[in-house]
């Protein structure tokens, strides 16, 4: 009956608003959850843009699970949803007919696992590609090839030992490139932030030895993300995650972040762009991290994958921190990125 009544209501305001009543942010800041409410209490991905934007102007959009909010500055900020199932939330919104979304500048950003061979707890990476760890073929680690390095390979192959050669009828597509630009100009926006950090942090990443970016202060950087809907942890998943941001992205690619969001996020802003809803051109994926995607020495990959995150506090903080200047740059000179996107 929910589902109806939001059906109902899209088909009552299908009919098309005067252009100067339709709304068109500026930006639009997306977090994948929050815990509690919006401010004064534990914070989620959101709360800090809510209290620190003064995100006080809420819009209810059908088909979405909390209200969009907003500010005077034309900043808005939407709560996706966990999983894949984010991108049915973003196209809810977009498909919205009293948004104008065409020269809108996106922020996605959360939380996520970070790989210790880059960095460390705390730490933001910008993408440059976001990855779909989700389409596969699979078998047990325990049941395959002694050769194969886990059970895992893309459809069409025949063992994970060699590029993926993808069949016709399978879904596309694996990895999104994001504007070389406008990533280039974010990072070098934000590359000497100064990042928060804390004694629980800091004893967490003492434990990652042989591990130099793990062990050292989170910094900002430039690094993919891998997304995928089942929560994995470990070395040799790790490695697959590793291997596959390679290969779909012919080598280019670094895995540094893993969430369950992004691809579901990237490829709703994909279809949405070809419908000219939105421009993936202005479209930017950040992730801050909130624990490692593999185990220190000494702590089994089960044990580690359900500890409390070590750097929640400082990933919270990295996302506005890092995340800010970028909003707040493309608001104060918007007269210029409404028309150009930043280089």
């Amino acid at each position: 009956m929910k589902f109806s009544r939001c059906l109902l209501f899209l088909a009552l305001v299908t009919v098309a608003l005067p252009a100067a009543e339709l709304i068109r942010p500026k930006v639009i800041i997306v977090a994948t959850f929050e815990v509690g409410a919006d401010t004064g209490d534990k914070p989620g991905e959101f709360q800090y843009w809510v209290e620190r934007e003064k995100l006080t102007g809420t819009i209810t959009v059908p088909g979405l699970d909390h209200p969009v909010r907003f500010n005077d500055q034309g900043v808005y900020g939407v709560v996706s949803g966990t999983t894949v199932r984010s991108g049915l939330q973003i196209m809810a919104l977009c498909l919205d007919p009293r948004f104008d979304l065409s020269q809108t500048y996106w922020l996605v950003n959360g939380i996520a696992g970070v790989s210790p061979h880059v960095g460390t707890e705390g730490s933001a990476a910008w993408a440059k590609h976001v990855i779909d760890g989700d389409i596969a073929y699979e078998i047990d680690t325990g049941e395959a090839p002694k050769d194969w390095p886990y059970g895992i390979m893309a459809l069409g192959n025949k063992t994970p030992l060699t590029p993926p050669v993808i069949p016709d009828w399978a879904p596309k597509p694996m990895a999104w490139t994001l504007n070389p630009a406008l990533v280039a100009w974010a990072f070098n926006l934000t590359k000497n932030v100064e990042l928060y950090d804390d004694a629980a942090a800091q004893a967490h990443r003492a434990q990652y030895t042989g591990f130099p970016a793990a062990l050292a202060p989170p910094k900002v950087f430039i690094g993919d993300s891998f997304a995928s809907c089942r929560y994995w942890h470990g070395a040799r998943m790790q490695q697959w995650a590793d291997d596959w941001t390679k290969l779909y992205t012919k080598g280019e690619g670094s895995c540094a972040m893993t969430n369950m969001e992004d691809h579901g996020i990237a490829n709703a802003l994909t279809r949405l762009a070809a419908l000219k809803k939105v421009d993936f051109s202005r479209v930017l994926f950040l992730r801050t991290g909130s624990n490692f995607s593999m185990p220190p020495a000494g702590q089994t990959a089960a044990a580690s994958m359900v500890a409390e995150y070590a750097g929640m506090v400082p990933s919270l903080e990295a996302a506005y921190r890092v995340g800010s200047p970028v909003v707040h740059a493309l608001v104060k000179d918007w007269a210029k990125y409404l028309v150009k996107t930043p280089e």
